[in-house]
């Protein structure tokens, strides 16, 4: 391959596309994008023109939005049953929810509703897309209203697929009576083990920035650490990032040339996306809708407000801190010479720590979060691409005679550094104007090359994706799979079921088969959603292969 080939595959990746269109793409769908011009005081033009015209599909959208909502329901209900509810919670003592959790009828009922309501959801994304497939102007006010529909109910689901919001609450705990949650783990506080948090949490130290200690002290203090009311406030702030989504990532995507609401419907009304931070209330909703909004003012010239607001959104949770050094080019200018950008490097994380560094001070809570990034989780996850290639590795290094566990873990090890690698190579390369879209490549190499991926985890940088073009070609088939995937994944993974009651069938096993069952019925028997991986029948590719056979004779 020569070097002129490499780097024009470098170029189109970090230029990302238009993405107009969903099942039926126009040609421009296929072509990057240029915003039509930028503007002197910013990164882009704030007038830049909307993409799309005419109208939403033929089949009206409402359809499909209905048929996510009656989701969302099922959701709801399924998740009495089968949700994580915190031992000191006051709902075990109400006589329907001692049914659902008790009865083998009702825990089967309550995994089956939530699968399948999971996957329902799935479905009912796919269809939006394709009734707005024009994505004429009005497309932007329907993927609102879907996203308010299939989140309501969500907004009072028992939390599924994690039940870190209950470790929220606990850290809070940890706050509010004098302790450092980065050196103390909540297994200090009496009675930790009636807030519902996972064991694993008991001696671990948080991963959270200063603010959002805050304002699990905030939480703690209004609920005195009461489980349900806790986890309704926060998920209360978790929808605050959410709707920092709704709000910047259309006008994000407006000045990238990318249609809004196509760019909405990816990156927030997708399942994943609303039940990982809705109905499990994780704190990276805010970290997310934060860091979203910073690159939104950044890149129209509010370089401070940006960078405030990107600080803000470490201060959630740390791993946004690789958006600083994009927010820093931002600032210098396009043609800003090395050692400006090297200057503005250094101003922009002079700033953001010397905040952080302040916003310490308060619960004595210092720096803990620099550590919480230096000390990460151990392990690995076997469907991450490093903990799946070590697993392999691993078996075959083993057959030759080789220390295989050893192969494999520097076999991880290496892939996580070359993450950071393509970090610091993005950082260094690319167009000026292409900034957003290399921060979130930048972003998604740390996360896929990392040994552990949790299924919320590739929701870090599908906004900025989404903001910057997703193709309708393999870019957006790989989306649909990644969120049917973690969406079914996540539905068996994470079943609540107490452990005296006796069934016929294991719970993760009936939700596989319900997941499964449903995924073949999109990708096989659905005439519509069959369509979007696989565009032609099997009898059509026969019947092509056929005349090509005769072409060839």
């Amino acid at each position: 391959m020569s070097w002129t080939n490499v780097r024009r595959d470098w170029n189109i990746m970090t230029a990302g596309g238009t993405g107009v269109g969903t099942s039926n793409s126009r040609d421009e769908a296929k072509e990057p994008a240029a915003p039509s011009e930028k503007a002197a005081a910013g990164l882009y033009s704030p007038d830049a023109a909307r993409i799309g015209g005419g109208t939403p599909g033929q089949i009206k959208a409402y359809v499909a939005i209905w048929q996510g909502f009656f989701g969302s329901l099922m959701i709801f209900v399924g998740s009495i049953g089968a949700g994580w509810i915190a031992n000191g919670s006051p709902m075990f003592r109400h006589p329907l929810v001692i049914a659902l959790r008790t009865e083998g009828w009702g825990v089967t009922t309550s995994t089956i509703l939530l699968t399948a309501g999971a996957m329902l959801l799935v479905r009912s994304w796919l269809r939006l897309g394709q009734r707005l497939k024009d994505w004429g102007p009005g497309s932007l006010r329907w993927v609102v209203v879907a996203v308010a529909a299939w989140a309501a109910p969500l907004m009072f689901a028992v939390p599924i697929y994690s039940r870190d919001v209950y470790a929220y609450t606990g850290q809070g705990r940890l706050v509010l009576e004098g302790q450092n949650p980065y050196t103390a783990g909540i297994s200090s506080l009496s009675n930790w083990f009636s807030l519902g948090a996972d064991p694993a949490w008991a001696e671990a130290k948080t991963p959270y920035g200063p603010y959002f200690l805050w304002l699990a002290r905030w939480v703690v203090g209004i609920t005195d650490a009461q489980p349900d009311f806790s986890v309704l406030l926060f998920r209360v702030l978790a929808t605050v990032g959410v709707l920092l989504c709704v709000v910047y990532v259309p006008r994000l995507a407006e000045l990238h040339g990318i249609n809004p609401g196509r760019a909405l419907w990816i990156a927030v009304a997708n399942p994943l996306f609303l039940i990982s931070f809705v109905a499990s209330a994780h704190n990276d909703a805010l970290m997310v809708g934060l860091a979203v909004a910073g690159m939104y003012f950044a890149a129209t010239g509010r370089h401070i407000t940006g960078l405030l607001l990107v600080t803000a959104s470490i201060g959630i949770k740390p791993i946004t801190v690789l958006l600083l050094p994009f927010i820093g080019l931002m600032w210098a200018g396009p043609a800003a010479t090395w050692a400006r950008k090297f200057l503005f490097w250094g101003a922009t994380a002079g700033i953001s720590f010397a905040v952080l560094a302040v916003s310490g001070i308060p619960y004595n809570l210092g720096f803990g979060w620099v550590w919480a990034i230096l000390d990460p989780t151990p392990g690995y996850t076997g469907y991450s691409p490093s903990g799946f290639l070590g697993q392999q590795v691993e078996v075959i290094a083993n057959l030759l005679g080789l220390p295989g566990s050893t192969v494999a873990t520097g076999l991880r090890i290496l892939m996580k550094w070359a993450g950071i690698g393509l970090v610091v190579l993005l950082m260094f390369r690319g167009d000026y104007s292409r900034l957003v879209r290399r921060a979130a490549l930048a972003f998604a190499a740390v996360v896929m090359l990392s040994p552990i991926i949790q299924p919320w985890y590739i929701l870090w940088f599908i906004p900025l994706l989404a903001v910057t073009g997703i193709r309708d070609d393999w870019q957006i088939k790989s989306l649909y799979v990644a969120v049917t995937f973690f969406v079914a994944f996540g539905a068996q993974d994470q079943i609540s079921v107490l452990s005296f009651v006796e069934l016929n069938v294991k719970v993760s096993s009936l939700s596989f088969l319900v997941a499964l069952g449903f995924t073949v019925y999109l990708m096989v028997l659905d005439v519509h959603t069959r369509r979007l991986l696989i565009r032609s029948t099997p009898a059509q590719l026969l019947r092509r292969l056929e005349r090509r056979l005769r072409r060839s004779e």
